[in-house]
């Protein structure tokens, strides 16, 4: 009976009864599929063409999803085996599915070429046919089975993207001057983005022209600041103990159209100070550390009177220009300082709105755009190429 034959009959019907039935059953699958690669050297092939048409016969002989032995194997022998015999012929089928990886036709093709080469080697007539038998064995495990001695395929690994890279460099800054990291979710709240910072309801930024609404309630936060209102409530559960000093990193959404300055998509870092008798000189004092910790020991910074609803007083801050140095350039507009943050002392309404007393502590705040950072740190011109991933781009850094 041909292996053909008997693939087609459950092993009931072939009189398998115990694991060494079994084992020489599917001994004889393997030794069926050795013989089938002998005979791919024994005839030969013309050309690139016969050979792929050898190797596809012999493929869908063996592989085929339909009439292939393997599939056969598992419909009659393995589906349909009692489940004394399942575990065995379970084991000895996943055996089989591995050894078969050499009937897949790119691998059959190399066997051909591989043993075409032998033939047509100068001593290839000296070598007897049990020795050839036995080279053609062996090639089919060596595909089956790889050396797995060898070392693997190394991925080729990547690197920091120049903005995570930026942020945690201000991350480590004021991590060492005693600040927490706080983060908050993305969806926000109305109340947590704007009720609760003091922006009234005619603000230009809740027009959604500005603000990306996902419904009534709720939308795509537009500045990290909802985070320090929850971490305030939070700080007020546990009793407020100490001061809260935390730094606010993480993404932020606006309705921007894309261009060299500005997308929908940027990231933000803000801070918040809040601890009894904090007055603006803590502020100035901190931001000033920050700048020259930043952008070299020989930065000055520059605070300038603005109007935020969140803080009372509010400033912008600038820092000497990191490319002239403060003596005009194109960079800073000739003016000699580039305006990088805004910041203040929070508004006593906001402290409220955080549970916290106005009357027993005070704060200040800052806000901060990582992604304008990291273009300044690299002389980068267009905020769009961090988040085109192109590798040309992004293995620079």
């Amino acid at each position: 009976m041909t292996i053909d034959e008997k693939v087609a009959k459950t092993l009931a019907e072939l009189g398998v009864t115990d694991a060494a039935g079994v084992a020489a059953l599917f001994a004889e699958i393997r030794a069926a599929m050795k013989e089938d690669l002998e005979n791919l050297r024994r005839r030969g092939a013309a050309n690139d063409a016969a050979r792929l048409k050898m190797a596809q016969e012999t493929r869908d002989r063996w592989l085929a999803r339909k009439n292939g032995i393997v599939s056969l194997a598992d419909e009659n022998w393995l589906k349909k085996s009692s489940q004394e015999l399942k575990p065995d012929v379970g084991r000895a089928f996943n055996e089989l599915r591995q050894f078969g990886a050499c009937m897949k036709v790119e691998e059959l093709v190399k066997v051909v070429q591989l043993f075409e080469a032998r033939d047509h080697s100068s001593d290839a007539d000296s070598v007897p046919p049990q020795r050839a038998a036995n080279s053609a064995a062996g090639a089919a495990e060596d595909l089956a089975f790889p050396d797995l001695t060898l070392p693997g395929l190394r991925r080729a690994l990547g690197s920091i993207h120049p903005i995570i890279r930026v942020q945690r460099e201000i991350e480590d800054i004021f991590l060492g001057l005693g600040f927490k990291i706080e983060t908050g979710p993305e969806i926000e709240s109305v109340h947590y983005n704007f009720d609760a910072l003091n922006i009234p309801d005619n603000h230009p930024s809740r027009d959604n022209f500005d603000t990306i609404y996902i419904d009534s309630n709720t939308l795509l936060r537009t500045h990290t600041s909802p985070v320090q209102i929850r971490a305030m409530e939070k700080w007020v559960k546990q009793g407020s103990p100490g001061g809260l000093y935390i730094i606010t990193p993480g993404k932020c959404y606006r309705n921007d159209n894309p261009d060299a300055t500005h997308s929908p998509m940027f990231h933000q870092m803000e801070g918040l100070a809040i601890d009894t008798d904090i007055t603006f000189a803590d502020l100035k004092g901190t931001l000033d550390f920050f700048a020259r910790k930043f952008f070299g020991e020989k930065t000055r910074t520059s605070f300038h009177p603005t109007f935020f609803p969140f803080t009372e007083p509010s400033g912008e801050v600038a820092v000497s220009c990191y490319v002239c140095g403060g003596s005009g350039c194109r960079t800073c507009k000739e003016s000699g300082w580039i305006e990088l943050m805004g910041c203040g002392m929070v508004h006593p309404q906001v402290l409220k709105n955080g549970g916290v007393d106005p009357e027993r502590y005070s704060g200040w705040a800052f806000g901060l755009g990582i992604d304008r950072f990291t273009m300044a740190r690299y002389g980068i011109n267009d905020i769009q190429l961090f988040f085109q991933g192109d590798v040309r781009f992004l293995e620079q850094f």
